[in-house]
């Protein structure tokens, strides 16, 4: 007879899901293909959280249930789109893994690549959050799984393109940290909430995501508060998945022609976007720094949000 602690859920993986249903299936079949074993016995479950999708994705999970290879999946009806934040924080509830995966829909997961992490953590208990190497559909490094905090002066370098021109120069690229190697495992800020692993005894000591945010900034304050309470944040490279990127928010230029957002969405969203940055220089920088920064800081976000809601007009 087994014991107790062998059937314990491992690792729980949760997949917010908005108006992405066709990704949101290609992400989950991913998981059945590759960790048919984990699935099929209970060791890995896996959770799709639904902000209110309006094509049909809570209804399709529903039926695709009675049919799938993963022993306990589960749907979780939002109630509405409560943000990124919210939404995965009602995941959160419906889990019991002793590891937490929160994993973007538009996303493919290889073989070895989970197991691979959970092995790290169970050997890495300093540890308070992973990532693997995120890798775009055609083939580009998604840098957002490997970042250093948005200071001024790193923000300053990233948005001025000074950092494209010196990627591997500790100086000017510490929003990307450019100068390591991103084929090996090394310590990071801040990794990308399209793919970020977990302990939940961290978690919970962090009270999970702050749903200050909506969408966009929310992962970056995550790893900021794993790290205040004295944990690293890990970047391991030996691994990775796909991460097609930008699905539901259709701001990122190469997938614009998949988005499942419509031009309403796209303002919404980049508003959203700004407004994560001023969150977070509130939250973390404001008595950092002089008021005068704060305000030219203030001021650089509000030029860069004209900026891009220009931009959706044109293109649109």
């Amino acid at each position: 007879m087994k014991s107790e602690e062998n059937n314990q859920t491992e690792l729980s993986i949760i997949i917010l899901t908005y108006n992405a249903k066709d990704f949101t299936l290609q992400a989950v079949k991913s998981l059945e293909d590759n960790y048919l074993e984990e699935v099929s016995s209970g060791k890995y479950e896996v959770i799709i959280a639904d902000n209110a999708s309006t094509d049909g994705s809570l209804d399709f999970f529903k039926e695709y249930k009675k049919k799938s290879k993963i022993k306990n999946l589960q749907i979780v009806d939002n109630g509405g789109n409560i943000g990124f934040s919210a939404g995965n924080n009602k995941g959160v509830l419906s889990s019991k893994g002793k590891y937490l995966l929160f994993l973007n829909p538009d996303t493919i997961v290889y073989k070895k690549t989970l197991n691979y992490l959970v092995d790290f953590m169970d050997s890495h208990p300093e540890v308070g959050a992973s990532s693997c190497k995120l890798i775009n559909q055609d083939g580009d490094f998604d840098i957002n799984c490997h970042r250093g905090f948005p200071t001024p002066w790193n923000a300053f370098c990233y948005f001025s393109g000074i950092q494209k021109v010196l990627p591997k120069n500790k100086f000017f690229a510490g929003y990307t940290q450019g100068w390591k190697d991103f084929n090996t495992t090394h310590e990071v800020d801040a990794i990308e909430g399209a793919f970020m692993l977990m302990p939940r005894s961290v978690g919970e000591k962090v009270k999970w995501w702050d749903e200050d945010y909506f969408f966009y900034g929310e992962d970056l304050q995550f790893c900021y508060n794993i790290k205040k309470i004295g944990y690293k944040i890990y970047y391991i490279g030996e691994v990775s998945i796909i991460h097609i990127g930008g699905v539901t928010s259709g701001i990122k230029k190469k997938t614009s022609n998949i988005t499942t957002a419509n031009l309403e969405a796209k303002r919404r969203l980049q508003r959203e976007r700004f407004n994560a940055m001023r969150i977070f220089y509130r939250k973390n920088y404001q008595h950092t720094y002089s008021s005068f920064v704060f305000w030219i800081i203030n001021k650089g976000i509000g030029f860069l949000e004209k900026r891009a809601l220009r931009g959706l007009k044109v293109k649109n």
